[in-house]
């Protein structure tokens, strides 16, 4: 390839890249949601391990789902329940993507995220089956810690604190009692799933 053939693709290159960087800008919504829907998209993040942000990205810059989901709504009465402001950050690509369709098939931007979101319940079943398996694989794990804490103790007294048997066990307790800690609070902060309810969307359509 020519030099000058390489110089004339630059400016393009430079563009794309930067159009793409701008659209994975951050900025900050406020959206009227039903408490349903905001505490799935949170549960959503919690037990994917991901941001909100992204649970956003992954509905929005999706445009052909986007698109299916606002075709499925056209011709849909809108029955809407009560809603809470919340403001959420996003790309503004997804931004973008999101008051595109809203414009194409003039509907509200809240309708177009309930309905995008409860796309996503069947993963919200999946995640609670697995919270339930974790709790039990907690409950184990909780009577193996405790056991061997009181054999940590066993050692120290009868050992001595200083027997390099009760000191190399101290330190693998010391390391079991960060990871059962850690296990804990994962535990407590996926508690919210248990009492969701998918029934309590605030929009719901009706023929």
């Amino acid at each position: 390839m020519r030099k000058n053939d390489v110089d004339q693709e630059r400016p393009d290159d430079a563009q794309t890249s930067a159009t793409d960087l701008m659209g994975r800008q951050s900025v900050r919504v406020t959206f009227r949601l039903s408490e349903a829907c905001i505490n799935a998209i949170s549960i959503l993040a919690t037990h994917l391990g991901i941001k909100q942000k992204s649970v956003f990205d992954h509905l929005m810059e999706n445009t052909r789902m986007l698109h299916e989901v606002a075709k499925q709504m056209e011709d849909a009465a809108l029955g809407l329940g009560n809603r809470t402001q919340k403001t959420f950050v996003i790309s503004r690509r997804s931004l973008v993507s999101l008051e595109k369709i809203s414009s194409d098939f003039n509907m509200p931007r809240d309708a177009l995220i309930e309905f995008s979101v409860q796309r996503l319940l069947p993963i919200i079943a999946k995640e609670r089956e697995k919270h339930e398996f974790r709790k039990k694989l907690f409950k184990k794990t909780e009577r193996h810690f405790k056991e061997g804490v009181s054999l940590l103790k066993e050692a120290e007294a009868i050992l001595g604190e200083d027997d390099p048997i009760t000191r190399r066990f101290e330190s693998v307790m010391g390391h079991y009692q960060g990871v059962f800690e850690d296990l804990e609070a994962f535990i407590q902060k996926g508690k919210r799933i248990e009492g969701f309810e998918p029934d309590a969307f605030g929009f719901t359509v009706s023929e």
